[in-house]
């Protein structure tokens, strides 16, 4: 009977101590931890939170150092602009020249949840980026932000080969190119319009067609007629000529 209670005891207290040594895990220690569930991002995410301003330390630590794993350094960069809210742009953009893509994508995303329509530079830097989903994310921080005046750098992304695919004179339109078309017109980037009125009645265009037809809706305050393309791309090319008269 004795035997069983100290057992019993013996496996309490493994249990008691094992507990505990979850409970003293740092917040440092579980950012190393390199587990992509979902309910360790959970607890990790709850855990930061927990701390509040005394989680700031841990976080920029993380968000610097390669030691711990990429994904885990976005979350960081996450909550650091949500417990520090606008406080943490001027850190957090710094990271918009960081080598590592994930990161420079990272301070993209919070820089736009936080609404920092001030780093404008730092946008048209990163829509000519090496990556091409910081190049879109960029792209996106503009185009959410209603940067307006950034407009004509949107534009020249058309003439960036690395939006492209394939060798000189076989190139084939990216799909970021189908955006930047859209975001043209988002942006009402009116000297876009007599351009892109040239590039809807060529057929050239014929795969980024219904983006054109897009922008020029908001470029030329027309709407062009529901219908088939061929009906569409009539419209479009006498609005052509009328814009050639003027």
């Amino acid at each position: 009977m004795s035997l069983k209670i100290n057992s019993m005891l013996l496996l309490f207290a493994i249990s008691t101590t094992a507990f505990g040594n979850v409970k003293r895990i740092s917040l440092e220690e579980m950012y190393k931890q390199n587990n992509p569930s979902k309910k360790f991002t959970e607890d990790l995410k709850k855990k930061t939170l927990e701390q509040k301003q005394d989680a700031v330390p841990t976080l920029i630590n993380v968000m610097k150092k390669s030691e711990f794993p990429d994904s885990n350094r976005w979350i960081a960069t996450y909550m650091l602009g949500k417990i520090m809210g606008t406080k943490s742009a001027p850190f957090i953009a710094k990271f918009a020249e960081h080598p590592n893509w994930m990161l420079r994508l990272a301070s993209l995303k919070v820089l736009l949840h936080l609404n920092q329509k001030q780093y404008s530079d730092i946008y048209v830097k990163l829509l000519n980026d090496n990556s091409l989903i910081v190049r879109h994310q960029a792209l996106q921080n503009i185009k959410e932000m209603q940067l307006k005046e950034l407009a004509p750098h949107v534009w020249k992304m058309l003439f960036n080969k690395e939006n492209y695919h394939g060798t000189k004179g076989s190139r084939v339109r990216g799909h970021i190119i189908k955006s930047v078309i859209k975001v043209v017109g988002d942006l009402e980037y009116k000297k876009a319009a007599k351009p892109m009125l040239k590039m809807i009645s060529n057929k050239k265009y014929k795969d980024i067609f219904a983006e054109l037809d897009y922008s020029l809706n908001k470029l030329t305050d027309k709407k062009s007629p529901k219908g088939s393309l061929s009906v569409k791309k009539h419209f479009w090319s006498r609005e052509a000529i009328k814009t050639s008269k003027i």
